[in-house]
């Protein structure tokens, strides 16, 4: 092959692989689409978005559709909020829709909504279409004691001014259930709960429970009530329970302490005897002594048996006596 035919294929590739190069590096085709749709960006702009590391299509795209939705924003902001880890397309859709739908909502609030965490395509759209959260079933007890147990629908609406920092479901969820059991708990019996379900409506929106939350509360409707237990009852069956406990628990400490003084009284008995035992032992050694050293006479000792022997006939007698009465008892 001949030089003159080898030097233009070889510029004819090197040309070949630049535009590949530059096609690949600057979105050509982005930059057509953004001039046809009148979108006037320069294609170095582009050139500096891949420089700084931003994919331009996630800004342009949605750039060429604010446009034509009649917004006026411009490609610094769309690119400081791609790069502070927005979504730009998310609230690019946002500002549309707050747009259509006559909300006042600038970009920078729905860039700080959307850098918050929250979804400000969802809040516009629940400034549109309200959200109705539905809450368990909430138990109260009535002064007469019976448990009322009821579900209620909170209807709200975001507030766009208050979505950042403000507090969420969870809050209102349970602002609603504090005013339930309020209420509840403030009805002189159940009966009036059950006959006016919507008592409880107006005193828990009189309340102002959407204050410092991200929404606005629109109505709250009780769907559903029903009678749980009978609470009071219940606690006075516990407390007789108790009490019961409690004097069966005094009375088994007197019962232990009588049979502790039973105890004692009979060891003290056994003592007695034992010294009665122990003195009668010495009976017949004081006798001897006695008759030895001629302080008792044999007449006095046969006196002193004598005794001994009448006491233990009457002690025997007394004793066949009381035996024959207790025969004729049974």
């Amino acid at each position: 092959m001949s030089q003159d035919i080898l030097v233009p294929i070889i510029i004819a590739a090197v040309i070949l692989i630049a535009l590949i190069i530059l096609f690949t590096f600057v979105p050509v085709a982005l930059w057509i689409s953004a001039l046809a749709a009148g979108v006037r960006i320069s294609i170095f702009t582009l050139v500096g978005m891949r420089l700084r590391r931003v994919i331009p299509s996630r800004v342009i795209s949605p750039l060429i559709k604010a446009h034509k939705a009649g917004l006026q924003v411009d490609t610094n902001q769309l690119e400081s909020h791609y790069l502070a880890g927005g979504n730009v397309d998310r609230v690019v859709n946002a500002l549309i829709a707050a747009h259509r739908a006559n909300i006042e909502l600038s970009f920078e609030r729905a860039a700080a909504i959307d850098l918050a965490g929250r979804d400000v395509l969802e809040a516009v759209q629940m400034s549109v279409n309200p959200k109705v959260i539905e809450t368990p079933f909430i138990s109260g007890v009535a002064i007469d004691g019976i448990e009322v147990k009821a579900k209620a629908r909170i209807t709200v609406r975001a507030n766009i001014d208050r979505l950042v920092g403000g507090a969420g479901e969870d809050t209102i969820i349970a602002r609603v259930g504090e005013g339930i059991v309020s209420t509840i708990g403030s009805s002189e019996n159940h009966s009036n709960v059950l006959e006016n379900p919507d008592k409880i409506s107006h005193n828990v929106l009189e309340r102002g429970l959407d204050s410092g939350t991200a929404f606005e509360i629109l109505s709250i409707d009780i769907a559903d009530i029903d009678i749980g237990k009978n609470i009071g009852a219940i606690l006075q069956t516990d407390q007789a329970e108790a009490d019961k406990n409690i004097a069966q628990a005094k009375a088994e400490e007197r019962r232990a302490m009588a049979v502790a003084q039973e105890q004692e009284n009979l060891a003290r008995v056994q003592e007695m005897r034992a010294k009665v035992v122990e003195a009668e032992a010495d009976v017949p050694l004081a006798l001897a002594q006695a008759l030895r050293s001629g302080n008792m006479g044999v007449m006095d000792y046969m006196n002193y048996q004598n005794i001994n022997a009448d006491t233990t006939m009457r002690d025997s007698i007394g004793g066949i006596s009381k035996g024959d009465k207790d025969e004729d008892e049974v």
